[in-house]
């Protein structure tokens, strides 16, 4: 008898297709049961771990993932109690075979949720389990046990981290300038002249906004982590909105002579959300100017035609463009070029909104040396049609 386990029942055992079958554990399975892995599907197929125990306690099936995950070969698995292959502790150090017992526990448990669990040698795995009876309350015929590696989560956890330490940088200065300058104008206030209050009214109101973007950012952030991201299709004209991001940044102290905007015509009708869209422009031609050099191109005109219906949007500079290596990164979080500066989500959000579109936007290298960057929107339908 497993130590922590009550004994389970002596029967056969069934033969787990693409399973090795269990020597000298049991009874032969002369009779294999029908329904167990019989639906044309390997285990080895399986992405997550897999180990099936059966009435006696002793494992039946160990997938390949299982194998990957545990470090324990096959072999040394099939016929041996699950929990010696499986030593599997707590967080805490208690043995989780001692704690669930699924032999001799309650006969309503049906298995056990996913949780963080310790191998030998401090490995982490995430475990959850199945206990499969004939009838709800009879006694337990198999225990089916998932294994899945952690680093997914890892990755997730250090993303989220990243993302933290990146918003407490970006928010502690404009909140440390806003901070400053009204405390300031409070105690002395009658010191400065109207000129002196305007700069620092202007600073605060400056600093407030970029809080403010940011704030946004993140909230599209969770927005397309969920897909929560709401659109609120309408007819728009890609070419107007160009023309007037164009006249904006001109407006601002642009040279009008460093754009260069192309249209072909006619464009096929998108219908997409105004306001993500010039979003995604207001984006890729900010970087333009910004990290670029030279003429910023932009070119309106339809999808190529190995693409579906719909109206393809390139920007493009003159400078050095991005490097081969990092093409790969450019529309990750925190990705930034050479110039650091900005929180680095912005392309990651572009992507975002242009995928919540049905589009897609790529990155390569412009006629003239620099980035360019290239987004397609669908035709799409209208929004009370979706």
């Amino acid at each position: 008898m497993a130590v922590g386990m009550s004994r389970p029942r002596e029967t056969r055992t069934a033969v787990v297709r693409a399973c090795e079958p269990v020597g000298g554990a049991g009874e032969a399975a002369e009779n294999p049961e029908p329904g167990v892995f019989d639906m044309g599907i390997d285990p080895d197929d399986l992405p997550d771990g897999l180990a099936v125990a059966d009435e006696t306690g002793r494992i039946i099936c160990f997938n390949a993932a299982a194998t990957r995950i545990t470090a324990v070969p096959r072999a040394a698995a099939l016929g041996r109690a699950l929990e010696h292959v499986l030593p599997l502790e707590d967080l805490k150090g208690h043995r989780w075979w001692e704690l669930t017992d699924p032999y001799g526990g309650l006969a309503t448990r049906a298995g056990q949720p996913e949780r963080n669990l310790l191998l030998p040698g401090g490995r982490e795995v995430l475990v959850s389990a199945r206990y499969v009876r004939e009838h709800p309350t009879g006694p337990v015929r198999r225990v089916v046990v998932s294994l899945r590696g952690t680093e997914a989560r890892r990755r997730n956890e250090r993303s989220h981290a990243e993302l933290i330490a990146t918003v407490a940088h970006e928010l502690r200065s404009p909140l440390t300038s806003v901070k400053g300058f009204t405390a300031t104008l409070l105690a002395k206030w009658e010191r400065f002249t109207d000129d002196q209050k305007r700069l620092m009214l202007e600073t605060v109101d400056a600093d407030a906004g970029r809080v403010t973007r940011l704030i946004a950012e993140l909230l599209d952030i969770s927005r397309i982590d969920s897909g929560r991201l709401e659109l609120r299709r309408q007819p728009v004209d890609l070419s107007a909105a160009v023309e007037r991001h164009v006249q904006a940044l001109t407006a601002t102290g642009q040279d009008p002579d460093r754009f260069l905007v192309r249209t072909c015509q006619p464009l096929p009708a998108v219908w997409a959300d105004p306001d993500k869209v010039d979003q995604v422009l207001g984006n890729l031609l900010e970087n333009a100017v910004r990290h670029g050099e030279g003429t910023v191109t932009i070119e309106v005109a339809p999808a190529p035609a190995s693409d579906d219906k719909g109206t393809a949007v390139t920007v493009s500079d003159e400078g050095p463009g991005i490097p081969e290596e990092s093409m790969g990164r450019v529309f990750t979080r925190f990705w930034r070029g050479s110039k650091r500066g900005g929180t680095g989500l912005g392309l990651y959000i572009v992507k975002g909104i242009v995928e919540a579109h049905g589009g897609t936007i790529t990155v390569g290298r412009g006629p003239g040396g620099g980035a360019e960057f290239r987004f397609i929107l669908p035709v799409s339908a209208p929004a009370y049609l979706v």
